[in-house]
């Protein structure tokens, strides 16, 4: 058993598992330990009685699916279909995701520059995630400026580019070079590509790929590394610091070797989980973005 093999010394900042050391820190909600194919995940959750009653806690230990290119993309469908969400809906959920994680493992207090941060947008769903997530950044004390190199004709992400630029967040005419981010910026994030993109990059593309490559500060990238295949991964492509995966881990997210691995879009609704045995491990509180690895 798990729990039998696994101990954890509370206030210590400290476990052992499977004979080997490991650390955490007071802020970190799981404690993952990773397999083929699968997270095995111990989620610490307090639960309190009444407003008078000490905690709780209870463990809960779930095995995460990683899901095929073709399996997210049925997720969505039926999201749209059989739940009657819209696309707006599940961005914004998505994008509010990405920015509370990355405020979690970027703290403003710690940043230089007023909190700069540089939002590379894609002209599909998955650069929609990143204009709203630079909007809430903003809202959150950031200042986020936005690349985005290929605007979409939809309506909603028009909607989203005007909502960035009534905040008055700049929108960068072209790329700086790999120097000059990594000295006016704290953190890149990488909203380019989703889970539909499929190899290869297109040519307008492949420099942007290759300067963000090059950069000297943390990468954030949204659901996917962009230029990954979504299954497979790509050894030789971006490598990012900080991964967040949207509904549940892509078949590639079991290649990330970065810092901090996060879950986001905390809206699947309870039957469809159950439908594509996803397991995913509850998520603390209120919160929208689950941290589960680091």
């Amino acid at each position: 058993m798990l729990l039998q093999k696994c101990m954890f010394i509370t206030g210590l900042k400290q476990f052992t598992a499977f004979g080997f050391k490991h650390t955490f820190s007071n802020t970190a909600p799981a404690f993952h330990f990773i397999f083929k194919n699968t997270i095995m995940t111990s989620v610490t959750s307090s639960v309190s009685t009444s407003p008078s009653s000490s905690s709780t806690k209870g463990i809960s230990n779930v095995k995460i699916k990683f899901l095929s290119q073709q399996e997210a993309i049925k997720i969505d469908e039926e999201l749209f279909n059989e739940y009657a969400y819209s696309v707006d809906q599940l961005m914004e959920l998505a994008g509010l995701s990405v920015a509370t994680a990355i405020a979690k493992c970027y703290p403003l207090n710690s940043m230089a520059h007023g909190g700069t941060v540089l939002v590379c947008c894609g002209p599909g769903n998955n650069g929609g995630d990143g204009l709203v997530c630079a909007r809430h950044l903003s809202l959150f004390g950031y200042k986020p400026s936005v690349f985005y190199p290929k605007e979409s004709n939809k309506q909603l992400l028009k909607n989203l580019t005007i909502q960035c630029q009534e905040m008055e967040i700049p929108f960068l005419p072209s790329l700086p070079d790999a120097q000059h981010i990594s000295k006016s910026y704290n953190v890149v994030i990488d909203a380019l590509f989703g889970f539909s993109f499929k190899p290869p990059v297109r040519p307008e593309f492949i420099q942007v790929l290759e300067t963000l490559k090059n950069i000297h500060i943390p990468l954030c990238s949204v659901d996917i590394p962009s230029g990954w295949d979504v299954e497979s991964g790509n050894s030789e492509g971006l490598q990012p610091e900080f991964l967040i995966s949207l509904t549940a881990p892509k078949k590639c997210a079991e290649l990330f070797q970065g810092k901090y691995h996060w879950l986001g879009g905390r809206f699947i609704p309870p039957q469809l989980e159950k439908k594509f045995q996803l397991n995913l491990p509850p998520y603390p509180g209120t919160d929208c973005c689950l941290q589960l690895f680091t």
